[in-house]
């Protein structure tokens, strides 16, 4: 069986993507937590990846690591992770690449924390410009694949590298349109609303990720445990 090793439910949005998928696919696996719990996690976290990050898959002796790597290393042995049709795989393929290497304002500015809801501080042109291209990507993967997930009528692998994204959007109220149909559909499925059950309940809090999010903007709502 699979092991599939991630971090914080609030915090851990390269954790989400595999586990989302996984979870959403009904690909067994076995979920372990290894819990963010100082600045640097590194020389803990080398116990069982590479990287020293995660999130990480162990399976029949290998260690893959890396979301994009688990996800690939995933299609090589179930159906259902990149679309069938040939277009909308394409285009499920490129948006995910894309939200893989790029955003960084996004993710420096609105750090991931499902369980609040922050009045975010102006905007640099920098997020701008990731929002814009959010809504973009959005609406054009749902006009051109008919939805209601962003690569056609079935969840797959680019959903699940955005689903992050959609916990930060209604963190954060950020505008994506006609693209926000889908952001309340992922927020709706099982597996997101599993993963969010947990994110409440954790106990967790980790200095340097609770700093980032003071600095993101105003706290309006906490939901967390205590």
């Amino acid at each position: 069986m699979y092991e599939l090793i991630t971090a914080n439910r609030n915090y851990s949005s390269w954790s989400l993507r595999p586990w989302v998928l996984m979870t959403a696919l009904g690909i067994a696996f076995r979920d372990r937590i290894e819990p963010f719990t100082k600045p640097a996690n590194y020389d803990d976290f080398r116990s069982f990846s590479p990287t020293g990050q995660v999130p990480a898959l162990l399976h029949e002796g290998r260690t893959i690591y890396d979301s994009l790597g688990i996800t690939l290393y995933l299609a090589d042995r179930h159906e259902g992770v990149w679309p069938t049709d040939p277009d909308a795989r394409a285009w499920a393929q490129c948006a995910a690449s894309e939200m893989h290497s790029g955003f960084a304002a996004l993710r420096n500015d609105c750090t991931m924390n499902v369980g609040v809801r922050v009045t975010p501080k102006p905007m640099s042109d920098a997020l701008k410009s990731n929002v814009a291209r959010i809504r973009e990507l959005f609406e054009e993967g749902l006009a051109k694949f008919d939805g209601p997930w962003l690569a056609g009528s079935e969840f797959t692998a680019v959903d699940a590298f955005f689903a992050p994204v959609a916990f930060r959007i209604r963190t954060y109220g950020l505008d994506v349109g006609g693209g926000q149909a889908w952001v309340d559909h992922i927020l709706a499925h099982p597996a997101m609303l599993k993963w969010e059950r947990q994110a409440l309940a954790e106990s967790w809090r980790e200095a340097g990720h609770e700093e980032e999010l003071m600095a993101a903007g105003a706290i309006t709502a906490d939901y967390r445990y205590g």
